[in-house]
């Protein structure tokens, strides 16, 4: 851990100098009491949509000393009361973009300001697309936005990679992600779901090209309006996109040992249409080997454990995965007040992952305990193959009402997702310990396919009573319909001719879940400096699913009424504010909890759903303060959260069959206290530092397991950027943390790190990016232990994660500065997501 203590005192220096900075702020008098008022919206100058948080300072017509200050809401609208009538400078700033100052008049009545622009520190139109520059990291009240397109170490790297590198995530060696020590998260694609995510999500985010994706939200308290996704948060990928007047494009490529790629894009606007493309091709390598370790018990008269055996298991494997996404965009604006949107984009990721298993059991000899004798010995030839097949169709309707009610919106949506996914694995099994020798005794084939359709239809409402009034309103309706048809053959070669069906471990499956939703939410402003937001959300879910079979169908339904509050209070000095959260959310288990194909690639383990599973219900609460300035940002979090009816998942060693059993149940009560802290500094032009620190302890208790586990977490990141010159710029991270904690496992940590340089050729039409991460060593091992009253098992994942890429960019086109309708996309953030475990 010497790496992780060094890379976190480095992230300690940074939060106090950025708070250093924050401090030397002057202190805001008290202005002259009047009756004027100064209402207004801040806008991005390139794309027009609102600049949110931004800070808002009142000068006098002369002088720098603060007359009055505030911080736009997310909608970029701010106000300032009880002003005194006179002529004064208004200054407008916000981290990447240039500051403004503009003269204004205050009157005794009401004024409302035009929109104001900021332009980003570095933008550039013409014949190259738009690359304004904005920090690596940027700290809003309600989330931290990582920007992806701003760091070169990701260039030619997956969406997995970009994650690992994100404040407050980790993705462990199987590609898991987990927000603030949970799993519980919902991860969306331009903020709504996606079929290519419904699934093996571990592989799923290796099929995002990290070239595509222009930033990284990470939301920890969502509000009413989002599907009740809960205890976690939200994870946003923003894709590039650019809807500006005029034509523009990119084509690239990377090479590197473990990604290799070719992507395009072609964007043109023209009037009141616009059409956006992507498409990608990739290929990705990841070798790994394994080793397993476990130890049986047996009850004893005394009530101490007596050993009953021994597993050793070794294996080398690798995954080779290979396919493309690609995706159209059209939009239509008839006028300022419609705008039509209609979209779809589709994927298939194919993957191949060959194993070498050795496997040997030892039981103890019962006239000499402590002593073993040989049982089972062999090795197994394995092969698992995959294939994923998806696509997303969108339409979308948004109605606004002109510059007179500036705020208000109608938007109606609709979204229809169908993926389908095939799974199956074959093994050969020889009675030695090594497959290249010894006979063939015993072979298995394996086949699943699933399906999975969604549609969603949606409306939502805004609607504002005065400038500092809000109502938001909407109504939801999502229809998903499941199946998984599995089977299994095996052949016993000294006893069977051919392959013989394995009826108990074969079988259909069909699932159907509906859901109906509606939310409101009042949001208003009090004294210019306290922001209230009450909502609550209403949820309706009916289930029915069937096997084949006798006594194979089951239904659930419920209701659930789902609170949210939040309150804000912007503080003396500009850019501070202190918010406390409270929500409550459900999670309904995806098919990944739910379905009951038992995977059994290793003959000592399997793993299958529990498709009786209720949803979990999730307290959370959060205490954060933020401030906000020109060169450096500070935000410091407490949360905490309990889940009084987890899903968890928990193993048994079956006796009878002699092998651990994987699944999962509704079985306890989850509580995490946490810490987070963040801070950005930029200590002279063209250099970024940031750095995330977060500590958690989590506690889970069973009761049908009368068991506890508990452990105190901790994670960390830190990212650099440095621009030499017009041409060179060095981009740097790090980060860490020390595992984690489940009902009855124990996970170990690791680090990450990587550098990258970037050129820029062609006269800025192109990037040349190198990049090396994780380069020290070849790889790192991960550790696990899971202790039950029956076994104590260890395992060790060593992954090669050693990469060195080369990517190369080209932009062309060109662009005219206009305006980009800002759109309403649907988010279906309501399902506890899997990992990644097979046979979804």
């Amino acid at each position: 851990m010497k790496h992780f203590a060094t890379l976190a005192l480095l992230a300690v220096l940074v939060a106090p100098t950025a708070l250093a900075q924050t401090a030397a702020q002057p202190t805001t008098p008290a202005a002259t009491k009047g009756t004027g008022r100064l209402t207004g919206q801040v806008l991005d100058a390139a794309t027009q949509k609102p600049v949110e948080y931004a800070t808002i300072v009142l000068l006098p017509a002369a002088g720098t000393a603060p007359l009055a200050s505030t911080t736009g809401d997310e909608q970029g609208r701010f106000e300032l009361k009880n002003l005194p009538a006179g002529s004064f400078r208004l200054q407008l700033s916000f981290v990447g973009y240039a500051t403004r100052i503009e003269n204004v008049t205050v009157t005794s009545q009401a004024t409302a300001l035009s929109p104001f622009t900021l332009t980003a520190s570095t933008q550039k139109l013409g014949e190259v697309t738009v690359t304004g520059e904005r920090p690596v990291i940027e700290s809003k009240p309600d989330r931290l936005v990582y920007n992806a397109d701003q760091d070169a170490t990701n260039a030619g790297g997956t969406a997995s990679d970009i994650l690992r590198k994100t404040p407050m995530v980790n993705v462990d060696g199987d590609g898991n992600v987990q927000l603030r020590g949970t799993s519980n998260v919902r991860i969306l694609i331009n903020n709504k779901p996606s079929a290519m995510l419904s699934g093996n999500l571990a592989e799923a985010l290796k099929q995002i090209p990290a070239d595509q994706i222009k930033a990284i939200e990470v939301v920890t308290s969502p509000s009413a309006k989002y599907d009740a996704e809960g205890s976690g948060g939200v994870i946003n990928i923003v894709l590039k996109k650019n809807s500006l007047q005029g034509t523009n494009g990119s084509v690239g490529a990377t090479a590197g040992n473990r990604n290799q790629s070719l992507n395009g894009s072609l964007n043109a606007k023209r009037g009141k249409f616009g059409v956006n493309t992507k498409l990608t091709g990739f290929r990705n390598l990841y070798p790994y080997r394994s080793s397993t370790t476990r130890t049986d018990f047996v009850p004893s008269p005394g009530g101490e454990r007596q050993v009953l055996g021994q597993l050793e298991q070794r294996s080398v494997s690798e995954n080779i995965g290979k396919g493309g996404y690609g995706q159209v965009e059209f939009t239509y604006d008839p006028s300022p007040l419609h705008s039509f949107t209609l979209s779809g984009n589709g994927n298939q990721y194919q993957s191949s992952s060959p194993q070498e298993l050795f496997n040997q059991y030892r039981q103890t000899t019962p006239s000499a305990p402590g002593q073993f004798s040989l049982d089972t010995l062999y090795s197994r030839d394995i092969v698992q193959q995959f294939q994923f097949r998806n696509y997303d169709l969108n339409a979308g309707y948004t109605r606004t009402f002109g510059e007179a009610q500036p705020r208000r919106e109608w938007s109606v949506l609709a979204q229809h997702t169908q993926n389908r996914n095939t799974q199956e694995y074959s093994l050969d099994q020889y009675h030695a310990a090594d497959v290249q020798k010894g006979p063939l005794e015993y072979q298995e084939r394996s086949h699943n396919l699933a399906r999975n359709t969604e549609t969603t239809l949606q409306t939502d409402y805004t609607h504002p009573f005065s400038p500092t009034s809000t109502l938001e309103a909407g109504a939801k309706t999502i229809r998903r319909t499941v199946s998984s048809d599995y089977s299994l053959d095996t052949l016993l070669t000294r006893v069977q001719p051919d392959f013989v069906r394995s009826v108990r471990r074969s079988n259909a499956f069909d699932y159907n879940q509906n859901v109906l939703a509606a939310y409101a939410t009042y949001g208003f402003t009090l004294d210019s400096v306290y922001n209230f937001s009450l909502g609550a959300r209403l949820e309706r879910t009916d289930i029915r699913g069937e096997f084949q079979g006798e006594n194979g169908r089951f239904s659930n339904d419920y209701l659930n009424v789902l609170p949210n509050l939040s309150v804000s209070r912007t503080l003396g000095k500009p850019g501070q504010t202190l918010r406390f959260s409270y929500s409550r959310r459900i999670q309904r288990p995806q098919i990944y909890y739910l379905n009951p194909y038992v995977n059994q690639s290793t003959p000592s383990s399997i793993s299958y759903g529990n498709p009786n599973l209720s949803p979990e219900i999730t307290d959370s609460y959060e205490l954060s303060y933020g401030t906000f300035g020109e060169k450096t940002s500070l935000n410091v979090s407490t949360y905490t959260r309990r889940t009084g009816n987890s899903i968890e998942e928990f193993n048994r060693y079956n006796e009878e069959l002699a092998r651990t059993e994987t699944t999962f149940g509704n079985l306890a009560t989850n509580t995490t206290f946490g810490l987070g802290l963040y801070g950005s500094w930029k200590p002279v032009q063209g250099w970024d530092i940031s750095s995330n620190l977060n500590t958690d302890y989590t506690r889970i208790y069973s009761a049908a397991l009368s068991r506890t586990s508990s452990r105190l977490n901790g994670s960390m990141n830190l990212n650099t950027s440095l621009k030499l010159g017009k041409v060179y710029s060095l981009q740097g991270f790090g980060g860490g943390w020390t595992g984690g904690v489940q009902l009855q496992s124990r996970y170990a940590g690791g680090i990450w790190y990587g550098v990258g340089v970037k050129r820029t050729l062609l006269k800025e039409k192109a990037d040349l990016t190198l990049n090396a991460s994780n380069f020290l060593q070849n790889g790192r091992a991960f550790r696990n232990t899971t202790e039950t009253d029956q076994f104590r098992s260890t395992g060790t994942w060593f992954q090669y994660n050693r990469g060195v890429r080369l990517s190369f960019n080209y932009r062309f086109g060109k662009l005219d500065s206009g305006s980009q309708r800002q759109r309403r996309t649907i988010q279906n953030d309501d399902s506890k997501q899997g990992g990644s475990k097979g046979g979804q």
